[in-house]
């Protein structure tokens, strides 16, 4: 039976574990891989990996940094960053990464995706879009960007995403900018759109700061994924930085709420 799926995301920068506000500012968190190893002890259901650096300075993946990270990890991963080619999105697989995302390279090409779901399986192809709100006095709707939200397409976010499910995504990552470590929230409304729009697993990713925000978001939308960076990294009201995850106890709680939707 499907169920939401509870995903710490981890944003990696310099080689170190950060966190951001609204995709700026990164906060050094600590070692990437011992945030890996507590989250095997909290028996997380997921960990999505982010290498924040590889698109904007045009490199290739971190593939030593990938090996580790794939060697430690006792749940399924997803790692995206600097991959532009479905050979290295196998060379990824191979590693033992159960899902590999793109971001920029999809949208200007989305035939990468059915070159990556060919070689590996639609079900380890995914695409994140980075969404924010229109600026402007009379803007309304959505944009998509990316490089670390430098860039923006003039493309229809729900179209594009319609666009990369047929291409071949297995699953679409939708990561809300404008409330990216903000922790008061996802954005409930953009949610409910792209969950009715789409066919394959969603997953949300930006502005959860409580467990309550995760009820919130699958009593509104039903199954979905759902990310959360500070949620995971931080405590309390002085973001001390503590790795924590919910208990099974919790999680069942939030399964049944998906399921009253």
């Amino acid at each position: 039976m499907l169920r939401p799926r509870i995903i710490p995301c981890l944003l990696v920068h310099r080689d170190g574990l950060v966190k951001t506000q609204c995709f700026k500012e990164p906060k050094y968190v600590g070692d990437p891989i011992n945030a890996v190893r507590i989250f095997n002890e909290k028996e997380a259901d997921e960990l999505m990996v982010l290498d924040i650096d590889a698109t904007v300075n045009k490199v290739a993946p971190n593939f030593s940094l990938i090996a580790k990270l794939a060697a430690e990890c006792r749940m399924p991963l997803s790692y995206g960053g600097g991959v532009t080619t479905a050979e290295q999105a196998a060379r990824i697989v191979d590693m033992g990464v159960e899902k590999v995302a793109v971001s920029a390279a999809a949208i200007t090409d989305p035939s990468l995706l059915t070159e990556m779901a060919a070689l590996v399986g639609r079900q380890s192809v995914v695409a994140v879009l980075d969404v924010r709100k229109r600026s402007g006095l009379f803007a309304k709707g959505y944009e998509v960007c990316t490089h670390n939200a430098r860039m923006t397409h003039k493309l229809d976010p729900i179209e594009l995403a319609k666009q990369l499910q047929d291409a071949g995504a297995g699953e679409i990552v939708i990561n809300s900018v404008d409330r990216d470590g903000l922790m008061q929230g996802y954005d409930l409304d953009m949610a409910e759109k792209f969950k009715n729009a789409l066919k394959v697993p969603v997953t949300f990713l930006g502005g959860a700061g409580t467990l309550d925000h995760i009820g919130e978001l699958v009593r509104k939308v039903g199954v979905v994924g759902a990310a959360a960076g500070s949620l995971f990294v931080f405590k309390g009201k002085y973001r001390a930085v503590l790795i924590n995850y919910p208990t099974p106890e919790k999680k069942v709680e939030l399964c049944r709420q998906a399921f009253e939707h």
